[in-house]
């Protein structure tokens, strides 16, 4: 049967450069899916690749027709902010593995309309004071940085990751990223054993 592989994690713990390396292995031979954001895209993204940049208004089309799996929304500093994950023939199950990324509430609702045989978490953590300085770094390199969504964002994690939601949800299995090789390595092992 296949499966979807759905890497999740609070913000600044490693999650797109894990599902990066996943996604690059031919070995795993992972299928992706790109998830949609109305948020602006970020220094060195590409449309399409991180995520499908659209407005409110395709939302909102997309609603309609619905074709919406699941979606959050984030009132930040810059208004609302959508992420979204579109019934849009990306996620064939009769044909193959599949590598997403989220956050619980997806990975909740993702398990909803799939299935807990079919979604397989691969959770990241880190230390909260590595997360933000990581935070922080990768902010600073923006051309224009965002300080007070990053600290917004930060706060939100701590309550949307909190225990009592990641044991709700049924997560046992953790990956520590102190080391980006080693818990690499330990994801890619747990993906064979599936």
């Amino acid at each position: 049967m296949s499966k979807i592989f759905f890497v999740l994690g609070k913000s600044c713990s490693g999650k797109d450069t894990i599902f990066q390396s996943l996604k690059e292995n031919k070995q795993l031979n992972l299928k992706t899916v790109v998830g949609y954001t109305t948020r602006p895209m970020r220094v060195n993204e590409k449309d399409g690749v991180e995520y499908f940049f659209v407005d409110q208004n395709k939302l909102e089309e997309l609603k309609k027709a619905k074709k919406v799996i699941e979606c959050r929304d984030y009132n930040t500093v810059y208004g609302i902010w959508s992420y979204f994950t579109v019934d849009d023939g990306q996620i064939d199950l009769n044909n193959g593995d599949y590598l997403y990324i989220g956050t619980l509430e997806s990975y909740e609702q993702m398990i909803d309309f799939y299935g807990e045989d079919v979604v397989v978490p691969l959770y990241i953590q880190v230390e909260t004071g590595e997360r933000l300085a990581r935070a922080v770094n990768r902010e600073r390199n923006q051309s224009e940085p965002k300080y007070k969504e990053l600290c917004r964002r930060f706060l939100a994690d701590e309550e949307d990751f909190s225990e009592e939601k990641i044991e709700k949800a049924g997560i046992k299995k953790r990956f520590e990223n102190n080391n980006l090789n080693q818990c690499i390595k330990e994801i890619e092992q747990e993906i064979v054993k599936k």
